[in-house]
């Protein structure tokens, strides 16, 4: 059992966004994976990492407790050699219980699940960056009916964390538009203008930490429906901002295009 006396050996660490692209980024992770590679290696090892996903979805947060989190393959359609894929992560029931303590404390309805794996917006990305798998994984739901403004408080609900040893991750992409990526796989297989275009305003907004407009995104973002039919793939970045610990200025750690349509951009927040 750890004492609170043993946190004191962690160093700060920042939080992060990541994509995960489609399934197969896990087979062709390209410069996007290259890049959380080097950006966890760059990191002093995490007592666990907290992993945000865009994948598991419900109504309050809920927190993975599973002692050995199993690799789910939720996707359908994809090279047979995916679903032979695992990542042997384990759980941490200590580690799990605080979280959810923090978030009650924080005065969310938080709740525990032991049953809960890891879905592919977990396990994906995570492979890039702990291949060994060394670090114990905490999976965390979304809740897309709560929009930006939940997102970013529960962020800030867990960001004390970070000087706990904890890794705050989000999973998401910052653009996700299935219907478009059919249509460029179809068509002449080009980008929409619109890809970079909402990317990069949205890494504009959030390097002048322009909170305002990033919670308005909808509104003010070019593109930002099209980018985002449903906000899920968005949500685990306002998770990221909200838990940064706010000793220095965000990076872009990768910007980039995948699948035509799936903008791969990582941010880190110190």
């Amino acid at each position: 059992m750890s004492s609170a006396n043993d946190f004191l050996r962690y160093e700060t660490l920042p939080s992060l966004f990541v994509p995960h692209g489609a399934p197969t980024f896990a087979l062709r992770p390209g410069a996007a994976g290259a890049a959380l590679a080097q950006v966890a290696d760059g990191l002093s090892r995490p007592r666990a990492v907290i992993i945000v996903s865009a994948h598991w979805d419900t109504e309050d947060p809920v927190v993975g407790a599973a002692p050995r989190p199993q690799t789910i393959h939720d996707f359908w359609g994809f090279p047979a050699e995916l679903n032979l894929m695992r990542y042997p992560a384990t759980g941490c029931a200590e580690a799990s219980a605080e979280i959810v303590a923090t978030l009650r404390d924080a005065g969310f309805n938080a709740a525990g699940d032991a049953g809960r794996g890891l879905d592919h917006g977990a396990w994906i990305p995570l492979r890039l960056m702990f291949p060994d798998a060394e670090v114990p994984v905490i999976p965390l739901s979304i809740q897309s009916n709560k929009g930006p403004r939940h997102h970013l408080s529960v962020g800030r609900a867990l960001a004390p964390l970070a000087t706990r040893g904890f890794l705050v991750v989000g999973s998401g992409n910052l653009t996700h538009n299935l219907s478009d990526l059919q249509l460029a796989h179809r068509n002449a297989r080009q980008t929409p203008p619109y890809v970079r275009e909402f990317a990069d305003w949205m890494w504009q907004r959030i390097e002048a930490a322009d909170e305002a407009s990033l919670l308005d995104y909808r509104h003010l973002a070019p593109g930002a429906v099209r980018a985002h039919p449903q906000e899920d793939h968005l949500l685990p970045l306002y998770v990221a901002l909200g838990a940064a610990p706010g000793r220095g200025r965000p990076e872009r750690i990768h910007a980039g295009v995948d699948d035509c349509v799936l903008a791969m951009d990582a941010f880190a927040f110190p």
